[in-house]
């Protein structure tokens, strides 16, 4: 005995129906319910014979659609297409529900088989379908606005544990204005910096780099703005500048908008190879080379001493100038020292407050390699951004002075422990190279492809950076950057993890069947 039925519930108890003592298999290869198609179609072996049973209903799929070109104005494709998202709008089409094939709309609806492909292509570019390739094309799920995205790509610091930077914001502006003419702090401010404000920078750049005089040490406008302006100082235009094959996107930008080519180096688990960067430098006559060393983004890999000391000597042997972008240093607390305090007048540091304590303050402390270009370098800096925000570097002044800002750091330390044990405990990254610092990088399983993965997250509301947006080559490791700072609080970061670990459980939509 087979029953088969179009109720939806009873559809998916439809192999129950059928006599165990009859059937020596059962494959139920397609079964669909929808307004606009009604299908059950079920293959079975009794005793070695093939039954095939089609209950399709062609004139209900057809009377659904007849009305898709009598309504609204405008060309035939138009008034398909809002035909097809106002059906869906309504509730008469629902996610997941498949529309007929194209050539079959096409001959029901008398019109051309390209104007159906328009329609299509249309309502796909609005999100309100997808083509799920042999499958078909099916109704998307609901697109999640973005204020209601759990932002996992945003690499940002997470918020300091058992501090308020509420009270602390209004605090420490309080004392900058206390202390300062805020005339001043509203005024333009050329230069490297004010004085109090350079001193601050040989306070926060101590552990890293020793003792350091004020006039080492230039305040910029960010990170950002300084990697574009040491790209400018030190290279010409279709100069090649040298990196690991996998890179901090910023760097890419600025490279891309400013005519530098950057060419990957090959690395292993301890970071660029030496006798790599000697050969690459010597094939691209290259004189710069930009590296990430500390927790790197995204691989979140750091540099022992040992390779930060041989590409040192390898830069000495060929004349090499080093950007060293060191932005998380200060999160990893056994972190090898870093390059340019190994070799000081070979690397320009940059120290961004951004990624450490908070990116509002769009304040960075650079120690350039060679102190002669420095006015080149200033130049070149404010040219497009002409300085340091007054009243931020003000108030970063105040909170490493008052001690504030090691208080934040210990808090964003502390905070970026504990998201980092939340993801590990709910993704297993057992083998993540550390756990340490604001970001993962998370390996996805077959068949599950990074571009896929970001794509299917970002409908259930997620958003995370596949692998190929730090890529230099096509052949991107199939892996996710998760950046954990950008969720407000842990127990919601919790939630997200957890929303992306059941996806990854999932099937891709691409091999999705309709029904299984």
């Amino acid at each position: 005995m087979v029953f088969v039925t179009t109720d939806h519930a009873a559809a998916g108890t439809a192999s129950r129906c059928v006599s165990p003592s009859q059937i020596q298999d059962l494959r139920l290869t397609c079964m669909q319910t929808t307004l606009h198609t009604k299908l059950i179609y079920v293959r079975i072996s009794i005793h070695n014979t093939d039954i095939a049973m089609d209950t399709s209903h062609d004139t209900l799929r057809a009377t659904f659609w007849k009305p898709a070109l009598t309504a609204g104005k405008g060309p035939r494709y138009l008034r398909l297409a809002s035909f097809i998202e106002q059906s869906v709008a309504d509730g008469r089409l629902r996610p997941g529900d498949r529309l007929p094939a194209q050539r079959e709309l096409a001959s029901w609806l008398g019109i051309d088989f390209t104007t159906v492909t328009r329609a299509y292509n249309r309502a796909r570019d609005r999100s309100a379908i997808e083509g799920r390739g042999p499958l078909g094309t099916f109704v998307s799920k609901p697109r999640v606005a973005l204020d209601q995205v759990l932002d996992l790509g945003m690499n940002i610091p997470p918020a300091p544990a058992g501090q308020f930077l509420g009270e602390l914001l209004q605090k420490g502006i309080d004392e900058v204005l206390r202390h300062t003419d805020a005339s001043m702090l509203m005024a333009y401010q050329l230069g490297d910096g004010g004085v109090a404000d350079r001193q601050a920078g040989t306070l926060w750049l101590a552990p890293m780099l020793g003792t350091l005089d004020p006039t080492d040490v230039l305040v910029c406008p960010g990170a950002q703005a300084t990697l574009a302006a040491l790209l400018l100082t030190e290279t010409e235009r279709d100069e090649t500048v040298l990196c690991e094959p996998i890179v901090y996107p910023g760097v890419r930008s600025a490279a891309r908008s400013l005519g530098r080519r950057l060419e990957g180096v090959a690395a292993d688990a301890d970071g660029m190879l030496p006798d790599a960067l000697a050969a690459a430098a010597r094939q691209h006559r290259a004189r710069l080379v930009y590296l990430n060393p500390t927790l790197q983004n995204p691989t979140t890999r750091t540099m022992p001493e040992r390779r930060r000391k041989e590409l040192l000597a390898v830069a000495d042997k060929l004349d090499l100038t080093l950007i060293e972008d060191d932005p998380y240093w200060r999160l990893m607390p056994d972190a090898p020292p870093p390059l340019a305090r190994l070799s000081p007048h070979r690397v320009h540091y940059v120290s961004t407050l951004s990624k450490c304590l908070t990116p509002g303050l769009r304040t960075a402390y650079v120690r350039l390699a060679d102190g002669r270009k420095r006015d080149v370098f200033l130049s070149t800096l404010h040219s497009f951004a002409l300085m340091a925000p007054p009243l931020m570097a003000g108030l970063a002044t105040q909170w490493i002075h008052d001690g504030t800002a090691d208080r934040l750091m210990d808090g964003v330390k502390e905070a970026a422990a504990q998201r980092q044990a939340i993801a590990a405990e709910i993704l297993g990254d057992a083998n993540a190279p550390s756990i340490q610092g604001i970001h993962l990088w998370h390996e996805l399983p077959a068949p599950w492809t990074a571009r896929e993965l970001t794509m299917a997250a970002r409908a259930e509301g997620l958003a995370v950076t596949p692998a190929d947006a730090f890529c230099l080559s096509p052949d991107a490791p199939n892996a996710i950057r998760i950046s954990l700072g950008g969720v407000r609080d842990p127990e919601r970061l919790a939630s997200a993890l957890k929303r992306l670990r059941s996806l990854l459980r999932e099937a891709p939509p691409s091999l999705r069947a309709a029904i299984v």
